[in-house]
């Protein structure tokens, strides 16, 4: 397919998933038991091989911001579902607290206009939860507004599906038929949607082809087929080549990547294929990624997404697909926040040293909070993000930490602002119950990873009691996750 652009971004923005915060997430990674075997010194994205450093306990009196991207991913928590019911623990380098917390409910309030709401509550950190001297846990929360889908823009998709042969293994295509036909039927007649298939070479399957001619598009779903090697890159330029002959300024215009991220043809790293595709992607047009399979690259498509102004997830079922798809479509499709970034700045006097629990990879030098050219994270309506703060205090009375939160409105493009700040007084007060739920959560996931100085014997306890008082489906599936890989010796 001839390849014609439309628009320009700055090459600037593809670098920043490299960009470290001062010396936040430099230094060495603490050493615990994973598996039986020492835990590695950081955590290699699972496709670059580059290592991004476990946070280590940063001095507000040599470092007093904390700055990173929003980021609402939670692929890791659902490959780590996936693994381990399938008796496996999943590998440490696709393990991401952040994206562990995103999966579930915060209860955050929610702002009244566009942009966020911002919570920040604390709590004693657990014994269990032993994390150098730190002695409390501080909590930064996003909320966006909830939009029911009646509200939503229309939408132009972009789907680029992976008909290469490793797609036939599981039924990984036959999962991506289902899922497509289950979105489809969710759409409205004005939405459009078009379909770039790639194995060996592109192909364009369907053209940009309005929902109310919902018959031609499941036609042409059906009709996809796995076989040959894995050109991503060329299966990109076609899918955003298509989707900038068809971006339209009314709509949200989004590409959406299905595959199981083994490239094998022509650019098969990230960055590479994010160079080629760095001026070419039109303003506006946002990527989601969708990992599909028993096993995927993940760090392959993370990167994608967090360097193409999207999001990630996974699944590995039409039933998990179906909660992408259909249960939670409007916040899947929709964009209500661009660029959006946190900068959490902690006063010497009252705090001796503060740890983010993961992000490692969306961290923003602290001098670029204000760049509004700087790429960060795009959030769509009704998502949270949480950020957990492991701090160790001084014993002194006062302001803690201030919160600041930066954004791009999407339809107005006008820059949007939010701040909040904890207080020595205010510790433990008004804490939210999915707090505790948080905890657990990260805490898992540095056990999977190997940054945590336990192992899931002492989460075991705690994440059963949480399952009997909240009651909540997603915390059982979590309780039982915990036990089943204490039993495989994480």
């Amino acid at each position: 397919m001839r390849r014609l652009w439309k628009a320009t971004i700055p090459p600037a923005l593809l670098l920043l998933a490299f960009t470290a915060c001062s010396s936040e997430s430099g230094g060495d990674a603490a050493t615990s038991d994973y598996a039986g075997e020492a835990a590695p010194e950081a955590a290699p994205d699972a496709e670059t091989g580059d290592a991004y450093g476990f946070n280590e306990p940063v001095s507000p009196a040599d470092d007093p911001e904390s700055t990173f991207a929003v980021d609402v991913d939670t692929a890791s928590y659902d490959y780590a579902r996936r693994s381990l019911g399938d008796g496996e623990l999943p590998p440490a380098d696709q393990v991401r607290p952040e994206e562990f917390v995103n999966y579930f409910d915060q209860a955050y309030p929610e702002p009244e206009e566009n942009g966020f709401s911002v919570t920040v509550d604390s709590a004693p950190l657990p014994e269990w939860y032993a994390s150098d001297e730190a002695t409390q846990i501080m909590r930064v929360g996003l909320q966006t507004r909830s939009e029911p889908d009646t509200e939503r823009r229309d939408v132009n998709l972009t789907f680029v599906i992976d008909v290469s042969g490793s797609m036939e293994q599981d039924d990984r295509i036959g999962i991506v038929r289902d899922s497509l036909h289950t979105l489809v039927a969710e759409l409205r007649p004005t939405d459009s949607v078009a379909i770039v298939v790639y194995e060996s070479e592109s192909d364009v399957l369907q053209g940009m082809t309005e929902v109310e001619d919902g018959e031609e598009l499941h036609d042409a779903i059906d009709d996809l087929e796995a076989g040959g090697s894995t050109n991503m890159q060329a299966g990109l330029e076609d899918g955003y080549e298509l989707a900038g002959e068809a971006y339209d300024a009314d709509k949200d215009n989004r590409v959406i990547l299905l595959s199981d991220g083994e490239a094998n043809v022509g650019l098969t790293e990230h960055d590479e294929m994010l160079e080629a595709l760095g001026e070419d992607i039109a303003e506006g047009t946002t990527l989601l990624t969708v990992g599909v399979g028993d096993s995927y690259n993940q760090g392959l498509l993370e990167q994608l997404a967090d360097n193409g102004d999207g999001w990630a997830v996974y699944f590995a079922t039409a039933t998990e697909a179906e909660r992408v798809f259909s249960d939670r479509l409007t916040s899947t499709l929709g964009v209500t926040a661009r660029d959006a970034k946190i900068q959490v700045t902690f006063d010497p006097d009252t705090v001796a040293a503060y740890r983010l629990i993961g992000f490692e990879n969306r961290a923003i030098a602290d001098e670029d909070f204000e760049d509004d050219g700087v790429d960060a994270g795009e959030v769509g309506p009704g998502h949270s993000v949480t950020a957990l703060y492991a701090l160790t205090l001084t014993g002194e009375d006062g302001g803690l930490a201030e919160v600041d939160v930066r954004w791009e409105d999407p339809e107005t493009e006008e820059i949007g602002t939010a701040a909040a700040d904890l207080r020595s007084g205010a510790l433990g007060e008004d804490a939210l119950p999915s707090l505790d739920v948080d905890m657990v959560a990260a805490a898992f996931a540095e056990v999977l990873r190997g940054s945590a100085d336990f192992d899931c014997a002492a989460l075991v306890p705690v994440a059963e009691k949480l399952a009997e008082t909240t009651e909540d489906p997603d915390v059982e599936e979590l309780a039982e996750l915990i036990a089943v890989a204490s039993d495989l010796g994480a």
